[in-house]
């Protein structure tokens, strides 16, 4: 609630900064549902600009521990624990603070500030203005450990906007918010089941004790997360659901010659809080050398404790890492420390009665979208389903945004939503073929190369395994048959890969493969996609209409026609835009005047979502009548040439072929399993 003063003037200055009118200084930026603890401070709650909070406000501190993260009245230490990233990799700060901007000592500073959020395969831009949620003129959500260093607060106000309010940010996965700031991938272990057994293909399960202490080795490499999700032993003070940073390890050993190994972990709310033996003053310092221990004791900083091995396996559930990422912006394998320098990304979705087949249990398993990833050479490879959001809702940028939190606000640790609703439960396999000519039903009736142990409630889940060259059939799918959905399917190898699509049958590339039994007229028309001029981008934009527009005439006779659009782009692979088209019908009086009508009119037929392909395709049946093709890109202003390629069927005397297709995967003995 913002606050004026008593006599509702502003002054000159504070009129010349930038107020941002889509993430306004009111109650609509903090909250969604009121359903949250924040609530209780609405009424006290006011704004303010860093000039207005601390005499000489800096963007970063000169010594890195006064930009140590920590956390306020608002429960969102799975994102502040993300936030550490920044502060390991120089490559990644610079990309999501792009550097250069004007702060308060410059003339040129008008009160805002621009970062970047990696969302669903691209880096989005979003601005704020400076002004943040303070009580007593002092900021109550994050802040750094020097209160005049505002980078944190600033970009929490970002990820606020990006979300829809402050109060979306009261429960998350720490895993998420790692891969939003980073672009890249995060696993989580339970820390309750260690030794447990292990496919393959790794998946987040639980973590074997030598991949533990291996893993702690990358430190300083990237960000290690630890959490509570009930309180236990030493714990009791820590809370439920609450997320630390594990920010040193030290191999150390006793006075009586035992190998000890301490962590050091970092406490968000910035306060002392371990009751266990290695607390300050704790019978655990006797073990060590009195030299040792003064060292150990004498590096903690507000809000960080030691803990033993084995105490922090008793009273910690769970463990999210990120990947590094080199400064080239590669990620490096958590495993063998090999640079993944080859990626590729397609978004894809489970359409109901189409593609949506659910896991391995159904029948209908072969229907679901399928992918052909062609490895040229051995390789360490990481396949990543990542999906969007079940329930959501479009912000200000026309972008789609998870639903409000679950009521209540404790799962501060838990997805936002209740399992199953935000997300499906979903999970990845992958078979390795001979030849690109197979039959279905036999290959997906044998055990795959690799797969997911389980269909999970996480909004992305991967799995890691070496390959071999050749060609594999990526499966990726729900657990429920019918159960929908969008995903983007990220593929990361320490070697050269190809993705590509496998068209369904009523969209298929080419342009003979499976058509209809007769004669094909077909028409070619080129384009072009021109910034500022022809490139509107997708209907979730109001530059839509501005797209080439294309005649299509279906000529008259016995009954519809069968009708191919294909849209070619000419690009490279690595070089593709999403690109999507839309179909509509000419209405009686001709085509409406006026660019922004085309918004009104609902397409008779589609091309989407859009996908990063060359070639996307539709064949249906139109009755005789005059139609319009629209070509686009999903973003506005994404240049590029395409050509369409439109094929009418002509009615004459089919030739009839006797190829027919191989009957449907029957059901399995292969149980999947729901994980929640």
């Amino acid at each position: 609630m913002l606050k004026m003063p008593a006599d509702g003037a502003e002054s000159p200055a504070e009129r010349d900064f930038f107020k941002d009118a889509a993430f306004p200084a009111c109650d609509s930026s903090l909250f969604c549902t009121f359903s949250t603890p924040l609530a209780q401070f609405r009424e006290d709650i006011t704004w303010l600009r860093p000039q207005e909070i601390c005499s000489t406000p800096r963007l970063f501190p000169d010594n890195p521990q006064e930009g140590q993260i920590k956390q306020g009245i608002l429960g969102d230490c799975w994102f502040l624990c993300a936030c550490v990233a920044l502060q390991k990799n120089k490559h990644l700060l610079d990309q999501v603070i792009p550097p250069g901007q004007p702060s308060w000592p410059d003339l040129a500073y008008r009160g805002c500030f621009t970062c970047r959020v990696w969302q669903f395969g691209q880096w989005v831009e979003v601005t704020v203005d400076d002004r943040l949620p303070c009580l007593g003129g002092r900021l109550c959500f994050s802040q750094c450990q020097t209160e005049d260093v505002f980078w944190l607060p600033l970009l929490e106000k970002v990820y606020a906007k990006f979300y829809g309010s402050y109060e979306q940010l009261w429960a998350g996965q720490v895993a998420d918010a790692l891969v939003d700031l980073t672009g890249g991938l995060a696993e989580r272990w339970s820390l309750r089941d260690p030794g447990g057994p292990r496919d393959t293909a790794r998946s987040p399960s639980s973590l074997e004790p030598t991949t533990f202490r291996k893993l702690l080795g990358l430190k300083d490499q990237c960000v290690i997360s630890c959490s509570v999700l009930s309180s236990r032993g030493g714990a009791s003070e820590l809370g439920e659901f609450h997320a630390f940073i594990i920010s040193d390890v030290r191999e150390l050993r006793s006075r009586l010659g035992r190998e000890l190994l301490l962590l050091r972990i970092l406490n968000p709310w910035g306060r002392r809080c371990w009751r266990g033996p290695w607390r300050e003053e704790g019978e655990g310092w006797s073990q060590l050398e009195p030299e040792d221990a003064s060292e150990l004791l004498s590096q903690l900083q507000e809000g960080e404790f030691w803990v033993e091995e084995e105490e922090f396996v008793r009273e910690f559930d769970e463990i999210t890492i990120s990947y590094p990422i080199t400064e080239e912006g590669h990620l490096q394998s958590l495993y063998t420390a090999k640079v993944l320098r080859h990626t590729q990304k397609l978004p894809g979705a489970w359409v109901k009665g189409q593609s949506a087949g659910g896991c391995r249990n159904n029948s209908s398993f072969p229907s679901n979208p399928k992918f052909w990833l062609r490895v040229l050479e051995p390789s360490e490879v990481c396949i990543a389903l990542l999906q969007r959001p079940q329930v959501c809702q479009a912000d200000w940028a026309g972008r789609i945004l998870p639903p409000p939190p679950g009521r209540g606000g404790r799962a501060a640790l838990s997805p936002r939503g209740l399992p199953g609703k935000e997300h499906q439960a979903v999970g990845l396999h992958v078979w390795k073929v001979e030849k690109k000519r197979v039959s279905l039903p036999a290959l997906l009736s044998a055990p795959p190369v690799a797969g997911t142990a389980c269909h999970a409630y996480d909004r992305e889940v991967h799995l890691l395994c070496s390959l071999s060259p050749g060609y594999y059939l990526v499966v990726p799918s729900t657990f429920l048959k019918d159960a929908t959905g969008h995903f983007l399917l990220r593929v990361f190898s320490s070697g050269r890969i190809s993705l590509r699509e496998i068209q369904p049958a009523s969209a298929a590339t080419s342009p003979c493969e499976d058509f209809a039994a007769g004669e094909w007229e077909t028409v070619q028309l080129k384009g072009r996609w021109q910034s500022g001029h022809s490139a509107g981008g997708s209907r979730n934009f109001p530059s839509y209409p501005s797209n080439p527009c294309f005649p299509l005439s279906v000529p008259l006779g016995t009954g519809p026609h069968s009708v191919r659009v294909t849209l070619r782009q000419h690009c490279q692979d690595s070089e593709c835009h999403p690109i999507g088209f839309h179909i509509f019908q000419m209405p009686e009086g001709g085509w409406p005047r006026g660019a922004s009508s085309l918004l009104h009119l609902e397409p008779l037929l589609s091309c989407v979502p859009h996908r990063y392909a060359q070639e996307v395709s539709r064949l249906c049946r139109l009755p005789a009548g005059t139609y319009k093709i629209v070509p686009s890109t999903y973003l506005p202003d994404t240049e590029g040439e395409f050509t369409i390629v439109i094929a009418t069927q002509i009615d004459r005397r089919p030739i009839r072929s006797q190829e027919t297709l191989g009957q449907l995967l029957q059901e399995v003995s292969f149980t999947a399993v729901m994980k929640r």
